[in-house]
């Protein structure tokens, strides 16, 4: 019990320092994971305006996930008072509000720009900003500088904004990209290099957009540039380690790739709901995310329900922002609702019975909401409660899964139910229950840690599939031998490994359990990954998801075979 209590502590710990006010050095602990130290601001970072933490207590805005940190690169050195001006001139502060931004004025080391020293430092405040969100923005003499780094630094970078300067001679090669806008006299030879940059590669994200209009202000160039380019995609690094636990510079290669969860440019609206719960307790929080054409129009029982559980002490906008689930609702169109399913200082946990309380209410509320389609996912935590759920309220959900969770032995903690409970009504349900079970995982997930043929006995994710093996009247694999499978242990169906566009081609090794000519099981390992989402999974998952209903009067599983 100590031990994942431990783990889980550990955990919050990390994601809560992702946000700390002031810079950090990495540093160890033995015996207690990474460490933060803060320290003063380099001599060169002329103006610092950083957003601070306020967790879950602000339900506006985005969450800390992911927020952008600017770099800007001034024409020539500034004093404070000049480089707040130019921040001020950019727009560039007004996003903090909204966004937890985090904005730095960054002069040349010397007196002048020098690639080489500028470099060295461009690292140093890399190492210490700790974003994966990173912007650059380079003016004039100090866009020369932003675009002579850029073919060795874009893999770290999540999107550059040049404005005036020379253009780097980038030579054809084998580049990570980065998304860049240019502006000024310069903007089409400038654009040209980055469209090298970024040449060779599938991902659509790599945009190189032009601006040539003289007649612009900083802010106009900016504004343009926010809408066009930097809020369509964040950087995070999360293999051979977990990003929340801090890198160096390079450490662990170019960095993921991703969409940022701007829900209005995929024909979505959001609504925060905040449900009085009486004098005695805390209000329940919830954030509804809405197709905009199916709000208003959709015919009764006809939309789909996602949802989806932040994992633990996350910020409750955690699945949404991250999950990748944003970006699969904006494209196939169903009814996304993440819940604050564990409580905080402001709210009340909702346990099991709450996510399913809140579930009715949404039916209630939503005459367009189909309840023969609900379905649930989670993060860590997050992923263990929906797995408990599958289970505990196999009458609600037509499919559960969750990504870098299972269920750990024994009787649980904090509140959620632990293996031996579950697999004992998964027992008793044994062959009259059918849910369908995704499970995503990270091989290099030390919070979780995925088996091998040394630990997988009472492992997590083996006793999840053990649990709804049992449940499905499936054969339970409790002996493993990996010469039949040596990621697995077993024999899966549909095996397959699939390279992905992200880092340095990240790999997944996928296959499922059937039960007949059903295919009841979906197991997804991202090799080398550690503890967080993969986002690309999310449209595994739902493709897995999508393939059954429940019927709202027997509560048989529907298979459709999609």
């Amino acid at each position: 019990m100590k031990q994942l209590l431990s783990l889980f502590s550990m955990a919050a710990v990390c994601v809560a320092a992702m946000a700390q006010e002031a810079p950090v050095q990495r540093g160890n602990v033995p015996g207690m994971g990474p460490r933060f130290i803060q320290t003063p601001d380099p001599e060169y970072v002329i103006f610092t305006d950083r957003a601070s933490f306020t967790g879950g207590s602000r339900t506006e805005g985005h969450s800390f996930n992911n927020a952008p940190t600017f770099f800007i690169y001034p024409d020539s050195k500034l004093d404070a008072e000049g480089a707040k001006a130019l921040a001020d001139e950019l727009g560039v502060l007004d996003l903090k509000e909204e966004y937890r931004s985090s904005v730095y004025v960054i002069n040349p080391s010397g007196d002048a720009y020098n690639t080489a020293a500028d470099l060295d430092a461009f690292k140093e405040m890399f190492n210490r900003a700790r974003s994966g969100n990173l912007k650059l923005i380079g003016i004039g003499q100090g866009a020369t500088f932003v675009n002579a780094i850029a073919p060795e630094t874009c893999g770290h970078i999540a999107g550059i904004l040049t404005i005036g300067g020379k253009a780097a001679k980038v030579k054809k090669g084998d580049y990570a990209g980065v998304p860049a806008y240019t502006a000024g006299k310069t903007a089409k030879k400038v654009a040209q290099e980055y469209r090298t940059l970024n040449d060779g590669k599938n991902e659509p994200l790599l945009t190189v957009t032009v601006n040539e209009d003289a007649g612009l202000s900083l802010g106009d160039i900016f504004k343009d540039a926010w809408s066009k380019t930097f809020i369509k995609n964040f950087r995070y690094n999360n293999y051979k380690h977990t990003h929340y636990e801090g890198a160096s510079y390079g450490e662990y290669g170019p960095y993921e790739l991703e969409p940022y969860a701007d829900w209005e440019s995929l024909g979505i609206s959001r609504e925060v709901v905040v449900a009085d719960k009486g004098p005695n307790s805390l209000p329940w929080l919830w954030y509804e995310y809405w197709p905009n054409e199916l709000k208003e129009s959709a015919p009764e029982k006809s939309v789909p329900v996602m949802v989806l559980l932040h994992g633990n002490a996350n910020d409750p906008r955690t699945q949404a922002e991250t999950s990748g689930f944003l970006q699969v609702c904006g494209k196939e169109r169903f009814f996304l609702v993440e819940m604050e399913w564990q409580g905080s200082r402001e709210y009340g946990a909702m346990g099991l019975d709450g996510i399913e309380s809140v579930i009715y209410t949404l039916l209630e509320k939503y005459p367009q909401l189909d309840p023969s389609r609900i379905y649930a996912e989670g993060l860590s935590a997050g992923s263990m409660t929906a797995t408990a759920l599958g289970i505990r309220k196999s009458y609600v959900f037509a499919a559960v899964g969750g990504h870098s969770g299972a269920l750990f032995s024994g009787r649980g903690f904090n509140g959620m139910s632990g293996f031996d409970s579950i697999y004992a009504e998964a027992t008793q349900k044994r062959g009259a229950v059918e849910m369908p079970y995704c499970s995503v995982l990270g091989t290099c997930d030390t919070t979780v840690p995925f088996y091998t043929p040394d630990n997988y006995v009472g492992n997590s994710y083996l006793n999840a599939y053990n649990a709804y093996e049992q449940m499905n009247g499936m054969p339970v694999i409790k002996d493993l031998d990996f010469s039949l499978d040596p990621v697995f242990g077993f024999v899966l169906n549909d095996r397959q490994t699939i390279r992905t566009n992200k880092g340095e081609g990240i790999v997944l090794e996928t296959g499922q359990l059937y039960k007949g000519t059903m295919p009841l099981i979906r197991i997804v390992a991202v090799v080398d990954y550690g503890h967080w989402n993969f986002m690309p999974t999310a449209q595994i998952m739902w493709d897995f998801f999508k393939q059954y209903s429940r019927d709202p009067e027997t509560r048989k599983l529907i298979y459709s075979g999609i």
